[in-house]
């Protein structure tokens, strides 16, 4: 079948819990295109590599390069799709800083794990670009452009300046692999401890710590504390319940062992991190 082709606007950023696309079948844009998983997991299809999808995850796509999202789990998941195409930056940049920008749409990679820091960092941005866009104040465009700006600039450092690029291997698909991730998304405040699940999947644990990290990119402990600390990100800013309340609605068994792994993830205690928003 012939990849369909849709026209994108100069800007336009949207972020959606959904379990069907409205794009199902192979495409391309006329722009350059970010997604972020937020949470929830999928296979995505970039010219001829796939790409098994987990929460945290961030994809981009080159102008006219073919792309399609499959979700054969039909679970529900959570995504941030961003498009613009060149012109938006060019009344901002000089044609040689665009280049520079877009850098990371010519690399041979197309997929960078966030953990911590890195998600919650590229989720606030996402989310002011969302909020210019809705209240459209007063040089509301010029500050989406700061923002993209300030994102490309941060993944091109990721991609190209880090030592250790936070990579995310492609034509590496395990349908377990995906049971499993559906699994922690929906029961990550329990306890869960790789042998159990090892037992409960009929598999390794050997092999599927082997396997989990081929297909998502992540380890599996840190797979689940990713999920556990961005729960317990939403609490902390969106609720009254105190941290020990919050530890075990995440599925941590005591508050030591919730702070020093929040601590790890985000670099800040739980009670500095709400106190950031409080204020």
């Amino acid at each position: 079948m012939k990849p369909a082709f849709y026209e994108s606007a100069l800007f336009d950023v949207s972020r959606k819990k959904q379990v069907y696309t409205s794009m199902p079948s192979r495409h391309y844009h006329d722009a350059y295109e970010i997604l972020y998983l937020i949470s929830g997991d999928f296979y995505y299809y970039i010219g001829d590599r796939t790409y098994q999808v987990a929460g945290g995850t961030l994809l981009f796509m080159d102008i006219h390069e073919r792309h399609k999202l499959v979700n054969s789990g039909c679970y529900m998941y959570e995504r941030v799709t961003l498009l613009f195409k060149k012109e938006f930056l060019q009344h901002f940049c000089t044609s040689g800083q665009c280049e520079g920008l877009l850098e990371l749409f010519k690399s041979d990679y197309r997929a960078l794990k966030m953990t911590g820091k890195d998600q919650h960092f590229i989720e606030q941005l996402f989310q002011k670009m969302i909020q210019e866009g809705k209240k459209q104040a007063r040089g509301y465009e010029q500050y989406q452009q700061i923002l993209l700006v300030e994102l490309l600039l941060y993944l091109n450092r990721k991609l190209f300046d880090s030592l250790v690029a936070p990579l995310v291997e492609s034509n590496r698909t395990h349908k377990k692999v995906l049971d499993i991730v559906n699994y922690v998304n929906q029961h990550y405040m329990e306890p869960l401890k790789l042998c159990e699940i090892s037992r409960q999947f009929d598999i390794s644990s050997s092999y599927l710590c082997r396997t989990f990290k081929e297909s998502t990119g992540f380890s599996f402990i840190e797979y689940i504390n990713n999920i556990r600390i961005k729960e317990a990100r939403d609490l902390l800013v969106g609720s009254s319940f105190n941290v020990t309340e919050i530890a075990g609605m995440v599925g941590f068994d005591n508050t030591s062992h919730f702070g020093r792994t929040f601590k790890l993830v985000m670099g800040i205690s739980p009670l500095c991190f709400r106190k950031q928003f409080k204020s």
